[in-house]
């Protein structure tokens, strides 16, 4: 008789167990539950999950945005000469060139000078560029040289016997006179300006 009675009361305790185990929704049932349906049957993202895929979505395309506002300015200053102290498209130096440059794209006010451009944002090392960073050079002479990076391995400069071009990183002259980097402002900033300027 006891061990009819443990029996019993050990079935009754898995088969309480059991039944008072939360089950595991199915998968659809998860879904729906993140997603929310619709009238047809198809699945749309809840107000927070929608969100946070506008987030994703946003961090996903920003180097392209701020890459492709830079490539906008290329064709609207190439073939413009270099002209030191210039700053129009009749003639502009490099620093006017990367100022005007963060003002038409991104809304952003640099210094008209490379000695105070230098000094914005946050030193960054060479292989942790982004598009919209800038890139500083120590040719010989009196003059340092700044460009933006536009990302592939090519930055838009007001080269002084080219005018305004891209030119690549890795090329013999700008290789040997490579100095530093520096991001005046996240990518995701510069692109969240890019949006609201063509928006405006």
């Amino acid at each position: 008789m006891l061990r009819v009675t443990a029996v019993c009361l050990l079935l009754a305790g898995v088969l309480s167990g059991c039944a008072g185990a939360p089950r595991t929704p199915p998968a659809d049932a998860h879904m729906k539950g993140a997603l929310g349906s619709s009238a047809h049957g198809a699945y749309r993202l809840s107000p927070v999950n929608q969100l946070a895929e506008q987030l994703r979505g946003f961090r996903q395309a920003s180097p392209e945005l701020v890459r492709q506002a830079l490539l906008d300015e290329h064709k609207r200053w190439v073939g413009t000469p270099y002209v030191l102290g210039g700053e129009s498209q009749r003639g502009i130096d490099c620093s006017a060139l990367v100022q005007q440059v963060f003002d038409e794209a991104f809304a952003v006010e640099l210094p008209r000078t490379t000695g105070d451009q230098v000094l914005e944002g946050q030193r960054i090392a060479r292989d942790e560029l982004n598009p919209g960073d800038l890139v500083f050079f120590r040719p010989p002479g009196p003059y340092r040289h700044v460009g933006v990076y536009v990302g592939e391995g090519r930055f838009l400069h007001a080269s002084s016997s080219q005018g305004v071009i891209l030119s690549r990183l890795d090329n013999v002259y700008w290789n040997r006179y490579y100095w530093q980097a520096r991001r005046p402002l996240a990518r995701t900033e510069l692109a969240q300006r890019v949006i609201q300027a063509n928006e405006g």
